[in-house]
């Protein structure tokens, strides 16, 4: 226990900033740009629409604007950390200074699940936007190789004679047959494994680079973003918003239950202004900087996800929003094909540069474990010419891209949102932690109405993780019970990978006592326990 509770001195990890081998070259725009190009991505143009047809309907706005409250609260304790910890590592360093070594690596262990994961998601919604676009111009990629191992395929309507052209036929469900009658699965889903491939390569060449890329990403997806909600807007049928909150028909579904378990699900797109802190360390002035591009972030998208629930569930019944597509189909349904074509560009661009911020927020997740001494050190290397951690990256990008070239696009969302409110509760507790501990701390940026505000954050953030496992009152639902069979390996996984080399790798406990990590010592210490 006593290893397990070893704590980093904000001296210490306030020296680490300053030591690091990272170039600082994102100014506060760029952050901005950073969480922007993150957030706005698969929850407005995929999650919105599955939250609004299974759970929220039109009252998807409330839950929009409970979990804009909700991180806003959580943004103001990320910003005072961030301005006093300026260093990459997000949750995982600011729980290494207040609850220890061991919290850390669990904390550090679920982020490393929340954006491996979460960009392999993204990926495959990537693919199935870029199969559409290409098969707009004719182009069909064989389909055993667009989709996932073992998944069953499903082609739109309109692209029904391509197919059947090139000797395929669609059974009742409307599943694509091959000439002998057979279902076709899918090998392996080719485009997203590109996708992602081509994400890596960006990001090992320089961070600079990859954020002049993701700045042009950011301003024309927004700008398709708020195209659709000003041009959609003349076309909203207001009686879709009626009943504006549909009935409860089931533990989650509608009703005020159906919005808190909607804005549970939407949390997986608010991973972005979380993944701008882990830029600490390549920051200009990251005192400044961070709390600028972590907040910045946060407002804007909070108010375009607001816009575009309004305008699409007043365009489109919500019941028929559970699609992959639902902007799309929403332009659609007001017969603007161009439209479309445009929305599926931006679709294109703007889940690339979400999968761009994954990738880069889970390899300084590792850059910074492994600067600890609780991964390999392979995993700190850092490129003599890029200043990028290079094989770290190459690493991640292989296997966030085999993820996404095997497994279907299923209900990952609750896992996603599962790491992210944890690390939101562990923020705002560090907040308190520090300013009970550290009261005359400098803190360049304060977060108002502390206590509050922090204690605000951890019970918002609590309850979605309550409404992820349980529906009614502590029942046990069967997406709760999905998560836990995921989350629990995992979690045992990590756990052996810290007691089997992180522990005894740790430069924290090697400080403290340097002849730790000694065999020999080890020996000779269980000899005189046994004595």
């Amino acid at each position: 226990m006593k290893h397990l509770m070893l704590r980093k001195t904000v001296a210490q990890i306030q020296a680490e900033a300053a030591s690091t081998g990272l170039k600082r070259t994102l100014g506060k725009w760029n952050l901005v740009s950073l969480g922007i190009g993150c957030i706005i991505g698969a929850g407005i143009f995929v999650m919105t629409g599955t939250a609004a047809a299974n759970h929220a309907g039109p009252a998807l706005m409330l839950s929009f604007i409970f979990t804009g409250i909700a991180c806003a609260f959580v943004g103001l304790c990320y910003a005072e950390l961030a301005s006093v910890l300026p260093i990459s590592g997000s949750a995982y360093t600011y729980a290494y200074a207040t609850l220890g070594e061991g919290i850390a690596w669990v904390m550090g262990w679920l982020l490393l699940l929340e954006y491996g994961v979460a960009a392999a998601t993204v990926a495959v919604g990537w693919a199935g936007y870029m199969n559409s676009f290409l098969l707009g111009f004719g182009i069909m990629i064989p389909p055993e190789f667009t989709a996932a191992t073992g998944q069953a395929i499903k082609v739109t309507d309109v692209y029904h004679p391509m197919f059947q052209a090139a000797g395929y036929s669609f059974g009742a469900a409307g599943e694509l047959l091959s000439a002998s009658g057979e279902a076709v699965k899918g090998i392996f889903n080719l485009p997203a494994f590109i996708g992602i491939g081509a994400v890596t390569a960006l990001l090992i060449v320089g961070v600079s680079e990859s954020a002049k890329v993701n700045n042009i990403i950011v301003f024309i997806k927004v700008a398709v973003v708020l195209a659709f909600v000003v041009i959609g807007g003349f076309y909203v049928d207001t009686a879709n918003w009626h009943p504006f909150i549909p009935e409860n028909t089931a533990p989650g579904v509608y009703g005020w239950d159906g919005i808190f378990r909607a804005a549970s699900i939407i949390f997986f797109a608010y991973v972005g202004f979380e993944a701008v802190s882990t830029a600490a360390q390549e920051a200009k002035d990251p005192q400044k900087d961070m709390p600028f591009g972590i907040l910045g972030s946060l407002l804007v998208c909070t108010i375009l996800y607001i816009g575009v629930s309004a305008v699409l569930t007043g365009i489109v019944p919500y019941q028929q929003l559970g699609v992959a597509d639902p902007m799309a189909v929403a332009v659609d349904k007001i017969g603007l094909g161009w439209f479309a074509f445009l929305i599926k560009i931006g679709a294109i661009l703007g889940l690339s540069s979400v999968m761009m911020v994954l990738i880069y927020g889970q390899t300084r997740i590792f850059y910074v474990m492994a600067r600890d001494g609780l991964l390999p050190e392979v995993f700190s290397k850092v490129h003599a010419k890029f200043h990028t951690p290079h094989i770290n990256t190459m690493l991640v990008g292989l296997l966030v891209a085999i993820a996404a070239g095997v497994t279907p696009i299923a209900l990952l969302g609750d896992l996603v949102s599962l790491g992210t409110l944890l690390a939101f509760m562990i923020v705002c507790f560090s907040v308190l932690y520090l300013r009970k501990k550290q009261p005359d701390l400098h803190r360049p940026f304060k977060t108002p109405g502390a206590p509050l505000t922090p204690i605000l954050g951890m019970i918002t953030c609590g309850y979605l993780v309550y409404s992820i496992f349980f529906g009614g009152f502590f029942n046990l639902t069967d997406s709760g019970r999905e998560v836990l069979m995921y989350t629990g390996p995992y979690l045992l996984i990590g756990a052996a990978i810290y007691f089997l080399y992180g522990r005894r790798h740790s430069k924290l406990r090697l400080a403290q006592n340097p002849l730790a990590g000694d065999p020999i010592f080890l020996a000779e210490e269980h000899e005189k326990r046994t004595d």
